[in-house]
């Protein structure tokens, strides 16, 4: 379901009551509407420095989202890695902005987790016998959710996420996190910022949760605007990007704190299609992961599937870098 809601007053009260709305997708990292409301104060202010009122799309799943685009309903987005790489490569848009959060680091963490007090508490014992374990997982398309860690830990262990466990369900971040802390799963798929988000929002529910894998860092993630916007359009967007929550003053610290609110967020730094080479290169490891691991009628059908891979990763890493 899209949840529409129009931030239309401040491009109003400058004459931009004629614009078109400037319509903005956003992952749906928690609830629908929670995600909207977090969104909310930020594109207020990117109404105003446009001139054009927004609408946003707050979606309850990643195919929702992905399918919005696809019918060209979305004009500006916040995707992580995979979702902004097919943007890029298949639905005629690009990179402005990559965002940044207060620790510092170029990325975040995949995580699983258990109840401390669970039927197992150590990764051995999860990878020893995982058809014995409830998984609450994210979508295929979320890189936390289920690329990385299928591709840097199970795969590796033989284990396929899909087909291995007792039973699995399948959801945001916060939902995998409160299934099991609820007992309705045994492990669930998460990454560090949300976890932390968990943590304050819910945090009885986080002190029966612990963490027995992380990855390695993943690349924080982008904001997209369509190909053919007019160039004009595209630098005003990129200038208020990446000035916000720069300034000092009153200003400046509503808009931080609308970033903090806005899972920890710190800002955005200019970025363009280039920033998705690490999101090209996890989706083809993932691809040659699966090739590798999965039955074949025969060995020219294995090779076939694994030439298509690597033409397919190189025409992603040349179109990535084209528009540099």
């Amino acid at each position: 379901m899209l949840l529409a809601l129009a931030c239309q007053g401040a491009a109003q009260a400058q004459g931009g009551s004629a614009a078109a709305p400037l319509r903005f997708g956003i992952l749906p990292l928690g609830g629908a509407f929670e995600s909207r409301n977090d969104w909310d104060p930020v594109l207020a202010d990117l109404s105003r420095a446009v001139g054009r009122p927004i609408s946003v799309l707050s979606v309850t799943s990643y195919e929702a989202l992905e399918q919005a685009i696809q019918r060209n309903e979305v004009d500006m987005a916040f995707l992580s890695g995979r979702m902004a790489l097919d943007a890029v490569t298949q639905r005629g848009m690009r990179v402005v902005a990559q965002v940044t959060r207060h620790d510092g680091l170029p990325g975040y963490r995949a995580l699983l987790l258990t109840r401390k007090t669970g039927p197992f508490s150590t990764l051995k014992g999860l990878l020893a016998e995982p058809e014995r374990w409830r998984l609450a997982r994210g979508e295929s398309r979320s890189v936390s959710g289920f690329i990385v860690p299928q591709l840097q830990l199970f795969l590796p262990n033989h284990i396929a996420m899909e087909t291995r466990f007792l039973s699995e369900v399948v959801g945001t971040h916060q939902f995998t996190a409160l299934a099991v802390a609820n007992g309705e799963a045994d492990v669930a798929t998460n990454n560090s910022a949300d976890f932390e988000r968990f943590q304050l929002q819910f945090p009885s529910e986080a002190a029966r949760l612990q963490v027995i894998w992380a990855s390695d860092l993943i690349p924080h993630a982008q904001i997209v605007v369509r190909r053919d916007d007019p160039p004009e359009f595209r630098r005003k967007v990129e200038a208020f990007l990446v000035d916000y929550a720069r300034s000092k003053g009153p200003r400046g610290d509503a808009e931080r704190a609308y970033l903090k609110a806005l899972h920890d967020l710190a800002g955005f730094v200019a970025a363009d299609n280039s920033s998705l080479l690490p999101a090209a290169t996890l989706a083809y490891q993932l691809a040659r992961q699966n090739a590798n691991t999965a039955q074949w009628v025969n060995e020219a059908a294995r090779q076939a599937r694994l030439q298509r891979i690597e033409s397919t990763y190189a025409e992603q890493r040349e179109a990535l870098r084209a528009e540099r």
